[in-house]
């Protein structure tokens, strides 16, 4: 949030509070507090807004990537209708904004399920053990309910059924699995392998593989009424600071009542937020648009916080296990926003570890307009993985992958036979927005003219020693981010 806009908000409203409630009579938050037998006051009205805040930003980053992918043909960053895999043969790139820290590792397939009507059988083919692949299944509150692929199920063709939060069936036959969705809606994310840009056919080849179809079609049997059709309300990832609320207004209509969300969802529509509700920013009185303002930047403070200081600094690198199911967060909101700040959608520690950077080893900013950088991993000490590593550069700022001359977005694991090493054995990458050379372009992760972001992903990360896990006190470390001399 803009402080200063905050501020003036703030002074505007202290001077307006002798005439608070006149002319502002028909916000959503002066006829929520009228239909209250309790009537939340300011303070209490901030209190509860700060806490939606947190409680809410990864429902309304995922309401919002939904849109842009599977509902608005328009965004820039459709992907597909509901219920149809769109593969991507292709890794993302910086023109890939819907969703931040995005992996350039391995080409997506993605497919948003509606689990209104029916269930959804997700088929995967035979995979060779020596590519890695994965299904996360993530839903409308961000959680990972289950997983599909190299290490959760092996390399083996198979059919999965993914349920709605209400389902009741039995499961069929042929079926290996079942997966339970806490919200009717949510997103699926197929990552394979690539070794290199002349595998890509190959890779093509297994996508074509990946099919999702209702349970009637599987069953050959006659299909269900459809569910009724939804008016999404329009939303963007450009949009939700501006929108925040409004955006939440529309996403908790998606996602069911809880025991462990029902008092948060309580108390947000005790001040006019929820399903049904109409909450507009700018109709409401101005002592309620300075709370609300206060409410969003501390609640985005604690957020940030809860980045730099949730996890456990390692070499600059901040390592911890920030994404998993409902059981995993078990009702810690701020660090499920947290994570989805950090890189929504992201998978559990035992699928993928994700150690991030924005400080050097001597915690000053990274900043590739005042310095450049070497990252240096001792010889035998590359991240001890099943499957495949990478170090992926992101702008400070944006969190979105950056342009830049080579067209490099990350440097990993199968790049190492292009690569040099010291005559030490160790490997050393250069991080700078400049070439560091010819002699060394093998070796340059290109970095921005500003605030840079690193995240390192190792993908099935290795259980017996040496290993990152468990997450924050394994015995393999990160190596540190250092100025070059």
């Amino acid at each position: 949030m803009n402080r200063m806009l905050v501020s003036a908000a703030l002074a505007v409203a202290v001077a307006a509070a002798p005439f608070a409630g006149y002319g502002a009579e028909k916000d959503a938050i002066s006829q929520a507090e009228k239909s209250e037998k309790h009537r939340p006051g300011i303070v209490e009205t901030k209190a509860i807004a700060e806490e939606g805040f947190i409680y809410g930003l990864p429902i309304v980053m995922n309401y919002a990537v939904m849109n842009e992918f599977s509902v608005d043909k328009n965004s820039g960053q459709y992907k597909g209708p509901f219920n149809h895999i769109a593969n991507e043969a292709r890794v993302f790139t910086y023109k890939d904004t819907a969703v931040v820290t995005p992996n350039s590792d391995t080409p997506y397939s993605m497919l948003w399920l509606d689990l209104r009507g029916e269930p959804m059988v997700i088929s995967v083919p035979a995979v060779e053990k020596e590519r890695y692949y994965s299904v996360q299944l993530i839903d409308g509150n961000t959680y990972n309910y289950g997983y599909i692929g190299s290490r959760a199920t092996g390399h083996d063709a198979g059919d999965y059924l993914v349920v709605g939060p209400d389902w009741k069936g039995a499961t069929p036959a042929g079926i290996k699995q079942v997966f339970r969705s806490t919200t009717p809606f949510g997103l699926t994310i197929f990552r394979t392998q690539l070794f290199n840009p002349e595998d890509m056919p190959n890779v093509v080849k297994i996508q074509s593989g990946y099919k999702g179809q209702p349970l009637s079609a599987y069953l050959k049997q006659p299909a269900p009424p459809a569910a009724p059709k939804i008016d999404f309300v329009p939303a963007s990832t450009k949009g939700i600071k501006e929108n925040f609320y409004e955006y939440l207004d529309a996403a908790l209509e998606l996602i069911p009542v809880t025991p462990q969300n029902k008092a948060i969802r309580d108390r947000l529509a005790s001040i006019g937020i929820g399903p049904g509700k109409t909450f507009n920013f700018k109709d409401l009185s101005l002592e309620h648009k300075a709370a609300i303002l206060l409410a969003m930047k501390e609640g985005d403070d604690k957020v940030d916080k809860f980045l730099s200081s949730g996890m456990k600094n390692i070499n600059g690198w901040k390592v911890g296990a920030m994404f998993g199911d409902e059981a995993f967060f078990n009702g810690d909101w701020l660090m499920r926003a947290a994570a989805a700040k950090g890189g929504i959608y992201g998978n559990n520690a035992v699928e993928a570890m994700y150690p991030m950077a924005r400080d050097d080893a001597a915690g000053e900013p990274l900043d590739g307009s005042k310095h450049n950088y070497t990252l240096t991993f001792a010889a035998g000490q590359l991240p001890p993985v099943n499957a495949f590593w990478s170090v992926t550069m992101y702008d400070g700022k944006t969190q979105l992958l950056i342009e830049n001359p080579i067209n490099r977005y990350l440097v990993n694991s199968p790049m190492l036979p292009g690569m040099k090493k010291n005559a030490d054995g160790s490997l050393t990458l250069y991080i700078q927005k400049d070439s560091p050379g010819k002699d060394k372009e093998a070796n340059w992760l290109p970095a921005p003219n500003g605030p840079i972001y690193l995240v390192m992903r190792l993908y099935w990360p290795k259980t017996e020693p040496p290993s990152i896990l468990p997450p924050g006190k394994g015995t393999w470390s990160p190596p540190p981010v250092v100025p070059a001399n």
